[in-house]
Protein backbone atom coordinates (compact mmCIF):
# COMPACT_ATOMS: atom_id res chain seq x y z
CA UNK A 1 0.00 0.00 0.00
CA UNK A 2 1.07 3.52 -0.70
CA UNK A 3 1.73 5.63 2.36
CA UNK A 4 -0.57 8.65 2.27
CA UNK A 5 -0.52 10.08 5.80
CA UNK A 6 1.76 12.82 7.02
CA UNK A 7 3.18 13.25 10.51
CA UNK A 8 0.54 15.72 11.68
CA UNK A 9 -2.27 13.45 10.53
CA UNK A 10 -0.74 10.48 12.33
CA UNK A 11 -0.17 12.41 15.57
CA UNK A 12 -3.74 13.74 15.59
CA UNK A 13 -5.13 10.22 15.13
CA UNK A 14 -3.01 8.84 17.99
CA UNK A 15 -4.10 11.69 20.27
CA UNK A 16 -7.79 11.15 19.44
CA UNK A 17 -7.41 7.42 20.13
CA UNK A 18 -5.67 8.15 23.44
CA UNK A 19 -8.49 10.49 24.51
CA UNK A 20 -11.14 7.88 23.67
CA UNK A 21 -9.26 5.19 25.59
CA UNK A 22 -8.83 7.53 28.58
CA UNK A 23 -12.55 8.37 28.54
CA UNK A 24 -13.38 4.66 28.53
CA UNK A 25 -11.12 3.83 31.48
CA UNK A 26 -12.44 6.86 33.39
CA UNK A 27 -15.96 5.42 32.90
CA UNK A 28 -17.13 8.55 31.11
CA UNK A 29 -18.23 6.60 28.05
CA UNK A 30 -19.80 3.16 28.22
CA UNK A 31 -22.11 0.77 26.40
CA UNK A 32 -22.61 0.97 22.67
CA UNK A 33 -21.01 4.41 22.46
CA UNK A 34 -17.85 3.08 24.06
CA UNK A 35 -17.75 0.06 21.75
CA UNK A 36 -18.10 2.20 18.63
CA UNK A 37 -15.56 4.79 19.78
CA UNK A 38 -13.06 2.11 20.86
CA UNK A 39 -13.36 0.41 17.48
CA UNK A 40 -12.77 3.76 15.79
CA UNK A 41 -9.78 4.39 18.09
CA UNK A 42 -8.37 1.01 17.09
CA UNK A 43 -8.70 1.88 13.41
CA UNK A 44 -7.05 5.26 14.06
CA UNK A 45 -4.12 3.59 15.80
CA UNK A 46 -3.71 0.96 13.09
CA UNK A 47 -3.82 3.45 10.24
CA UNK A 48 -1.42 5.81 11.99
CA UNK A 49 1.12 3.03 12.55
CA UNK A 50 1.02 1.85 8.92
CA UNK A 51 0.82 5.45 7.59
CA UNK A 52 -1.98 4.52 5.21
CA UNK A 53 -5.63 5.49 5.32
CA UNK A 54 -7.76 3.33 3.00
CA UNK A 55 -10.46 6.02 2.86
CA UNK A 56 -7.96 8.48 1.40
CA UNK A 57 -7.17 6.23 -1.59
CA UNK A 58 -10.42 6.57 -3.61
CA UNK A 59 -10.40 10.34 -3.14
CA UNK A 60 -6.71 10.80 -3.93
CA UNK A 61 -6.00 12.49 -0.60
CA UNK A 62 -2.37 12.59 0.48
CA UNK A 63 -1.31 14.45 3.63
CA UNK A 64 2.28 13.22 3.39
CA UNK A 65 3.56 16.19 1.44
CA UNK A 66 5.36 16.49 -1.83
CA UNK A 67 8.04 14.03 -2.87
CA UNK A 68 11.46 15.45 -3.66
Amino acid sequence: MTKNMGSADRIIRVLIAAVVIALYFAHIINGTTAAVLLALAGVFLLTSFISTCPLYLPFGINTRGKKK
